[in-house]
């Protein structure tokens, strides 16, 4: 789940929410430019191994390469590292993973968590509640990361042009879901500048 933001009030909303692969998605914070970069990068990396292998590619390896490609523009004096964050959710042979990946090259893998401006309203949430995530099905999940979403700001309100919402499950291939089922699903709800993701 992402927050879009708009850089000016004539300005479309930007998107932050990315499909990689059937199985994986991602929501970024920071430069976008950087956000297509590696999202590209991993769209090649699942069609290859998919090719090869005939199977998904592993989360944890794709994250593994990422981290290794960002690590390496940290190490020389003529290149810049990667300005932006991402948390990449997926589900493979190993189960569901939440993985942040940062731009100096570490990941980490969360049971959920969230990124972004102002994101420890967020996080306090999930701290509070991810200890009963295991049980719920896919609507319950959702609202949790929208009550995630919504205690990270009080000054902006949440609607389904400046919201993006991406489920994937064993059951269901990654997709973002559609206004109209944002807007049923938002109902009114008020939040702020965080983009998180939140997995089954």
């Amino acid at each position: 789940m992402g927050l879009k933001k708009s850089p000016h009030d004539l300005a479309s909303y930007q998107e932050k929410v990315f499909e990689i692969d059937s199985h994986m998605g991602c929501v970024i914070s920071g430069m976008t430019a950087d956000a297509r970069y590696l999202t590209k990068f991993m769209r090649n990396e699942c069609m290859n191994y998919t090719y090869a292998h005939g199977s998904m590619h592993p989360c944890e390896r794709l994250v593994a390469k990422i981290g290794k490609k960002a690590q390496v523009k940290t190490a020389h004096p003529s290149k810049r590292p990667f300005g932006v964050g991402m948390l990449i959710g997926a589900v493979d042979e190993a189960g569901s993973h939440i993985f942040e990946s940062c731009p100096s090259g570490n990941f980490y893998e969360y049971h959920a968590n969230a990124i972004g401006d102002r994101n420890q309203s967020a996080k306090t949430y999930l701290e509070k509640n991810f200890e009963n995530f295991a049980p719920l099905g896919r609507d319950e999940m959702i609202r949790h990361g929208i009550e995630a979403l919504k205690c990270s700001a009080q000054d902006t309100e949440l609607t389904e042009h400046n919201v993006s919402l991406g489920v994937v499950s064993l059951d269901e291939p990654f997709n973002m879901l559609s206004a109209e089922a944002l807007r049923v699903l938002l109902g009114g709800n008020a939040g702020g500048d965080v983009e998180m993701v939140q997995m089954q």
